[in-house]
C-alpha cells in the first residue's frame, strides 16, 4: 500500500512541477505576441505622444499613395476626354498634392524617413495603365485606383482609433476625408467593378458571415422607430456638410514642410 501511495505522490509531484514550469510561459500579459507587447514594439516617445510602428507605417503609406496616384491622375487628364474621368483625376491631383504637404510636415516633425519612389507593385499598376487603351484604359485606371483606396481606408480608421500621437491622429483624419472623396469620385466614373472588389476583399476569408438573416421574398419588415434624443434637448450642430455622395475636404493649409524641423 505504501508503494502505491509513494508512486502516486511521485506522479502528482511531476505533474505539478510540469504545470508550474509551463504556466509562467503562457500567463504573462506582456509576453511577446500579445497586444500590449506588439503596441510597445518599436514605439518611441515624441512631444506629440508615443509614435508606434503602425503610426510610422501609415505615414509612409500616405506618402507612397501620392507618389503613384499623382502620375496616374495626370496621365488620365492627358488621355481621357470623359468628364467623370477628368473629374476623378482632378480630385486625385488636388487631394494628394495636399496630403503630400501634410505628410511631409508630420514626417519632418516626427523624424520619419519617407520614400521618394513608388513601390514595385505601384509601378506595376502604373505600367498596366500605360499599356491599356480606349475603354479598357478607363476600367483599368478606375479599378486599380478604387481598389487601392479601398484597401487603405480601413487602415486609416484603425490608426485614427488607436494612435496616441496627435500629429498622426490629425494626418489620419485628413487622409480619411481625402480617401473617401477619391473613392466617391472614382465610383462616379461608372467603370468600377464592384463584384471584383467584393471578391478581392474576402479572398482568403474563412469566417462565416454574420448579421441579420437575409430578407424573405414578399415579406416587408416592420418600420423601425427613429433613433433620436428624448425630452427637451437643444442642439446647434449640423449633419456632415454636403449633399449625399459628396465629401467636404476643406481644411486649413498645412505648414511649410521645407521649414526647419520642430524640436521633439
Amino acid at each position: 500500500m505504501r508503494r502505491i501511495n509513494g508512486t502516486a505522490l511521485v506522479i502528482v509531484a511531476l505533474v505539478g512541477t510540469l504545470g508550474a514550469l509551463a504556466f509562467p510561459v503562457w500567463s504573462y500579459a506582456d509576453r511577446a505576441g500579445t497586444g500590449p507587447a506588439n503596441l510597445a514594439a518599436g514605439t518611441v516617445p515624441t512631444r506629440w505622444g508615443p509614435l508606434t510602428a503602425t503610426d510610422r507605417d501609415l505615414i509612409v503609406r500616405v506618402r507612397l499613395a501620392g507618389l503613384w496616384e499623382l502620375p496616374a491622375a495626370q496621365q488620365a487628364l492627358e488621355r481621357t476626354p470623359s468628364g467623370a474621368m477628368r473629374e476623378a483625376a482632378d480630385h486625385l491631383i488636388v487631394g494628394h498634392t495636399d496630403l503630400d504637404k501634410r505628410v511631409r510636415v508630420v514626417a519632418r516633425d516626427l523624424g520619419v524617413e519617407l520614400p521618394n519612389q513608388p513601390t514595385e507593385q505601384q509601378q506595376g499598376w502604373l505600367n498596366q495603365m500605360t499599356a491599356a487603351s480606349g475603354k479598357d484604359y478607363e476600367k483599368v485606371w478606375a479599378n486599380l485606383l478604387r481598389s487601392a483606396h479601398g484597401k487603405i481606408f480601413p487602415a486609416i480608421g484603425a490608426v485614427r482609433n488607436q494612435t496616441r500621437n496627435s500629429l498622426v491622429r490629425q494626418l489620419a483624419s485628413d487622409a480619411n476625408q481625402t480617401v473617401l472623396d477619391h473613392i466617391t469620385v472614382l465610383e462616379k466614373t461608372g467603370a468600377v467593378d464592384f463584384e471584383a472588389i467584393a471578391n478581392d476583399s474576402v479572398a482568403g476569408a474563412t469566417a462565416s458571415p454574420s448579421g441579420p438573416p437575409p430578407p424573405v421574398a414578399g415579406v416587408t419588415p416592420g418600420a423601425a422607430p427613429p433613433a433620436e434624443a428624448t425630452g427637451n434637448v437643444e442642439t446647434s450642430s449640423s449633419p456632415s456638410p454636403g449633399e449625399p455622395g459628396t465629401v467636404n475636404t476643406n481644411r486649413p493649409d498645412p505648414g511649410d514642410p521645407d521649414a526647419s524641423a520642430s524640436p521633439q
